[in-house]
């Protein structure tokens, strides 16, 4: 890829134009020097989570632990699901990650490998903290995008009352 730069030198700030006239006009008329860059490859964004993550969610104390291997990286409070619905208990793994899934699954989603159960943002923030889903893990939305992009697929969940 190939930029163009264009410096102002000393003797253009000081110059005095005539009624009408355009700096810009007179900038654009003077040489520049042409300058090849080279983008950085960075790999594949998708696996840049944390290598040995795993999450723990504690339904009692509505909150969402992550860990790298044995050490808590961030905790984040949640909704979990009402009496009639609940959040199931066991060991899962994320099997999908959607971007913007919309409507009451708020930015993204992390779908579990049971059923149609899953973490994700919320369109009811005021609710987080309380026993109100249908049985999914609810979190702010800035939380599960920061979650998002810190865990890949395959990440272990454990979900404890």
């Amino acid at each position: 890829m190939n930029v163009r730069r264009i410096y102002l030198p000393e003797r253009l700030k000081t110059i005095k134009l005539a009624e009408g006239e355009s700096l810009i006009a007179y900038c654009q008329n003077q040489p520049a020097t042409i300058t090849s860059v080279d983008p950085v490859y960075r790999g594949n964004r998708a696996s840049f989570g944390l290598a040995r993550a795993n999450i723990l969610i504690i339904k009692s104390q509505r909150h969402l632990t992550l860990f790298d291997g044995n050490s808590p990286v961030r905790q984040y409070p949640v909704a979990i699901g009402k009496p009639s619905t609940p959040t199931p208990v066991g060991n899962f793994a994320i099997a999908t990650k959607i971007m913007n899934p919309g409507g009451v699954l708020g930015t993204r989603w992390m779908g579990l490998n049971y059923d149609t159960y899953g973490m994700h943002g919320t369109n009811a923030p005021w609710l987080i903290g309380q026993m109100v889903s249908n049985g999914c893990i609810r979190m702010h939305n800035s939380n599960a995008e920061e979650l998002f992009a810190l865990v890949n697929l395959g990440t272990p969940v454990y979900i404890r009352d």
